[in-house]
C-alpha cells in the first residue's frame, strides 16, 4: 500500500510538472484515481463490469457542475452589481444541492453494485488520493 501511494506521489508530481495542457493533466489524474481505486479495492469482475460505468457517470457529472460554476465564477465582473452578486451565490446553492442529490443517488446505486462496505471504503480512497494529489501539488 505503502509503494502504490509512492508511486501515485510520484505520477503525480511528474504531471504537475510537465508541461501539458490542463485536460490532459485532469485526464491523468483521473487515470491515477481509478488505478488507486481498482487496487485497493478487490472487485469482483461482475463488480468491476457494473461499477465502472456507474462511477465515471457519477464523475461526468460532477466535472459538469463544477465546470458550470467555474465558468460563471470566471465571467464575473470585478464591477458586478450587487444582482449578479447574488446570482452567483445563488448559482453555488444550487450547485451544492445537486452535487448532493448526486451523491445521495449514486451512492445509492453503487451500495447496489459493491456493497456498503466497499463504498465506505471507496470514499476513504477518494479522500486519500485527493490528499496525495494536494501534497504533490504542494510540493511542486
Amino acid at each position: 500500500m505503502k509503494a502504490l501511494k509512492n508511486i501515485i506521489i510520484l505520477l503525480t508530481i511528474l504531471l504537475w510538472l510537465a508541461p501539458s495542457k490542463s485536460m490532459a493533466q485532469r485526464d491523468k489524474i483521473d487515470e491515477l484515481r481509478a488505478s488507486f481505486i481498482a487496487k485497493n479495492i478487490e472487485f469482483s469482475s461482475a463488480e468491476s463490469e457494473k461499477f465502472w460505468p456507474i462511477y465515471n457517470e457519477l464523475q461526468d457529472k460532477r466535472k459538469a457542475l463544477k465546470k458550470n460554476m467555474r465558468q460563471s465564477l470566471k465571467n464575473l465582473s470585478p464591477t458586478a452589481s450587487d444582482k449578479e452578486a447574488e446570482e452567483i451565490i445563488t448559482l453555488e446553492n444550487k450547485s451544492a444541492a445537486a452535487d448532493a442529490e448526486l451523491t445521495k443517488t449514486y451512492n445509492d446505486k453503487l451500495k447496489i453494485v459493491i456493497g456498503a462496505k466497499k463504498l465506505a471504503k471507496l470514499k476513504v480512497l477518494e479522500e486519500e488520493f485527493k490528499l496525495e494529489v494536494l501534497k504533490a501539488a504542494k510540493e511542486k
